[in-house]
């Protein structure tokens, strides 16, 4: 599971980063409300740590387009702003819960935890392509009603494309999803990956095909030959 953090006070984020990922999270963080809108087209995130007072605008604008874009996602609030009005806003906006700064990231832990096990109550809808289905959930994929196993790289590069089937999908957003916006992927190395990951759609007749888009990236698109 993968959680936004949109925080501009580097101090602050880069504790809440490392917390996040020694309780076994991936997290990317970025500082403003543009950025939060970038990282929200190129990544799919169950959870979302929202500041109100950001340098471009107050956070809590931002709900609207998260719950627009990821419907599923869980949104916190993080913010200084502790008046009970404050509060009141940023649930009345639609964040499911709130911690005022500052706050313990054991509890903050403990708060994303609670949220991601109430996410899985609330099953999503699978992602089907062709003969292919992505089960959110539970990340497992079928193809023709049949399981079929993939290595784990090749499983977050499928889920990734899949989730904006028929869209480009940046090269860095997939290096971001395999590597971690942290790590200098090598280029090839994506290039590879995809290429396993061709060969085995083929072999198994997942009815997809994974296409090139002018060294942009890459997308996923029903196969012309498919017939269901």
């Amino acid at each position: 599971m993968r959680i936004l953090l949109v925080e501009d006070h580097t101090a602050l984020a880069s504790e809440v980063m490392s917390r996040i990922e020694r309780a076994g999270y991936g997290v990317d963080r970025v500082g403003t409300k543009e950025d939060a809108v970038i990282a929200l087209e190129d990544h799919a995130y169950s959870l979302a740590l929202l500041d109100r007072r950001l340098p471009d605008g107050d956070g809590i604008s931002l709900i609207a387009l998260l719950r627009k874009k990821q419907p599923a996602i869980r949104i916190l609030m993080l913010t200084a702003l502790d008046a009970i009005d404050d509060r009141i806003d940023g649930l009345e906006a639609g964040a499911d819960d709130y911690l005022t700064k500052p706050f313990n990231l054991d509890e903050m832990i403990a708060r994303i935890r609670a949220h991601l096990r109430r996410r899985r109550d609330q099953p999503s809808p699978p992602i089907e392509l062709g003969a292919l289905s992505l089960d959110l959930d539970e990340r497992t994929v079928s193809i023709a009603g049949r399981p079929a196993l993939f290595p784990r790289s090749e499983l977050i590069l499928l889920e990734t494309l899949l989730r904006r089937a028929n869209c480009v999908v940046s090269r860095e957003a997939l290096n971001a999803q395999l590597y971690g916006n942290e790590i200098e992927a090598q280029d090839h190395a994506l290039t590879s990956q995809v290429s396993r990951l061709r060969v085995r759609l083929t072999q198994l007749k997942a009815g997809v095909e994974i296409h090139s888009a002018r060294s942009l990236g890459y997308i996923i698109r029903e196969s012309n030959e498919y017939e269901a």
